[in-house]
């Protein structure tokens, strides 16, 4: 669901004053502002007055902020439970029970101007397919975006993300390159391991050295979008379960002290519901 002119609806909390907009100055008192009792679109405080009363709606219709998201909201429990995510004005919205989100929908309505959108198909350049076995969410658009803005439109794809044992230092003795364009490709990758667990290795490994990235480093992140490049329908498929539930299980391994700078050890972890992959992440420690 989308809140049409979402910011209109945030109340102020300090006095703001403005202009009289042209075509509607009042005649004979031209010198008189007008006070906003409403936020409008462009003032500073606009977001947080709507976040605030976004916040403050979600809470009064039964609904708990998550503490470690913020942008998430839960209501009821079992087969009554409503999960809510939230971005700016548009709300995805889930649950067990069709019931308890047309409920949800209409309560929405009677409070702000909605716009139902439907079945989530696309959210934050995260493609979502809806099938009769489950769910897939990939980002090949997204891909195709950044094989062309690293200038690499029918390359070679990659076999693997990395090359077998590489061994990268911030000590490297190749010339350096671009920091800014460094910085911005790794960025690009690093939003793409919201749906490919199997990049986010390789993207964590190059982030290492973002301060003064060199050659040798940046043939690492291109010899990743060429893997990228090869593999760009990839993402995840959260398959639909029965009503026997689903066990919790993961997989971590560590390289003990592979760092070759500061022999720090490097952690991988995966985490799976059943069959869907629901964490996965590379840290050194």
């Amino acid at each position: 669901m989308d809140v049409k002119s979402a910011f209109l609806n945030g109340d102020l909390a300090e006095e703001v004053y403005v202009q009289q907009p042209s075509g509607f100055v009042a005649a004979g008192q031209e010198h008189k502002v007008l006070r906003l009792r409403k936020a409008l679109y462009g003032l500073h405080q606009a977001p947080r007055a709507w976040n605030t009363k976004l916040d403050a709606t979600l809470v009064a219709m039964g609904f708990r902020c998550c503490n470690s998201e913020h942008a998430i909201y839960a209501r009821g429990s079992g087969h009554e439970l409503l999960l809510l995510g939230v971005y700016v004005d548009d709300l995805v919205i889930t649950g067990a029970n069709t019931r308890e989100i047309d409920n949800f929908e209409m309560e929405m309505k009677g409070t702000f101007k909605m716009s139902d959108l439907g079945l989530l198909s696309y959210y934050l350049g995260i493609e979502v397919r809806q099938e009769a076995g489950g769910v897939i969410i990939a980002q090949s658009t997204y891909a195709d975006k950044i094989v062309e803005r690293a200038g690499l439109t029918g390359c070679n794809p990659s076999p693997t993300p990395m090359e077998a044992r590489l061994k990268l230092s911030k000590g490297s003795t190749t010339a350096p390159t671009d920091a800014t364009e460094y910085r911005s490709l790794v960025g690009t990758l690093r939003y793409l391991t919201h749906t490919r667990p199997d990049i986010t290795y390789a993207v964590g490994y190059v982030s290492r050295f973002m301060e003064a990235p060199t050659v040798e480093h940046l043939t690492a992140v291109k010899h990743i979008i060429r893997y990228v490049a090869g593999t760009r329908s990839l993402g995840c498929h959260f398959p639909r379960r029965g009503a026997g539930g689903a066990s919790l299980f993961g997989y971590s391994d560590s390289d003990m002290a592979g760092d070759i700078d500061d022999r720090k050890s490097t952690t991988r972890a995966l985490f799976f519901i059943g069959e869907s992959p629901v964490i996965w992440l590379s840290q050194k420690q």
